[in-house]
């Protein structure tokens, strides 16, 4: 998420959207294939090699790295609750219930490029990048999709009409899901943190099979990296 500036916080509470999102239409049918092309807001471009150029040119040498607090080590092996979620694709997901391999990625909430960023978010260790992250799964859906992923979702707190933006405006080709009443959060006991009043999870990433959590990667640095090791993951575990 770009840093702009701010007044004293008070861009803060606008960002973050209210109780059930933001006023606007309902969630709409999104395409199952990969979008291709140059995409709205950050450009998917990559370097000879195939590996991620960094589009948004982030020194992430300059960004405090999140620290591996333990919080996340009593997952692998649990069984996903039975939470109904709602997709930006106008789906209901329960993730106990999907057969095959799911990649969940968890973020604490993108940004919008007509709303400055939140006072101090560079400064949040794990804050900065769930725009880029969000676009590296895009931009490796195809792959992860050969890998056997058969079910991928990016996820948060905020409202599905809030998350909507995101995923109209970066393309997805995958839904992102709304915990906004932190059921699913709750039920796995998920690490948060909490900005200016506001609760947020913290940034990982879940691969299950069969409703069972087979792996987490946590904590993520730098986040546009996270599909990378994901897929190197998973070539390593067919």
């Amino acid at each position: 998420m770009a840093r702009s500036p701010s007044s004293g916080g008070r861009d803060f509470p606008r960002l973050l959207p209210p109780p059930g999102g933001l006023s606007g239409g309902g969630p709409g049918p999104q395409s199952e294939g990969l979008r291709r092309g140059p995409q709205p807001g950050i450009p998917a471009r990559r370097t000879g090699g195939g590996a991620m150029e960094n589009p948004a040119g982030v020194d992430w040498s300059r960004i405090p790295v999140p620290v591996e607090d333990g919080l996340a080590a009593h997952l692998p092996g649990m069984t996903l609750p039975s939470v109904r979620l709602a997709g930006t694709d106008g789906s209901v997901v329960d993730l106990s219930k999907l057969p095959g391999r799911s990649v969940i990625y968890i973020y604490p909430m993108t940004g919008r490029p007509d709303i400055p960023a939140p006072d101090g978010w560079d400064t949040i260790p794990g804050a900065r990048g769930c725009t880029l992250q969000s676009c590296a799964f895009r931009d490796h859906f195809a792959t992860l999709r050969d890998l056997g992923v058969r079910h991928l979702f990016g996820l948060s707190v905020q409202g599905t009409a809030y998350q909507k933006e995101a995923a109209d405006r970066l393309h997805l080709p995958f839904p992102l899901l709304s915990d906004e009443g932190f059921a699913l959060a709750g039920a796995l006991k998920l690490p948060t943190l909490t900005v200016h009043g506001q609760r947020l999870l913290k940034r990982m990433t879940i691969v299950a099979k069969d409703g069972r959590i087979e792996h987490v990667f946590y904590p993520v640095f730098p986040p546009d990296r996270n599909a990378d090791r994901v897929i190197e993951w998973l070539q390593d575990n067919p």
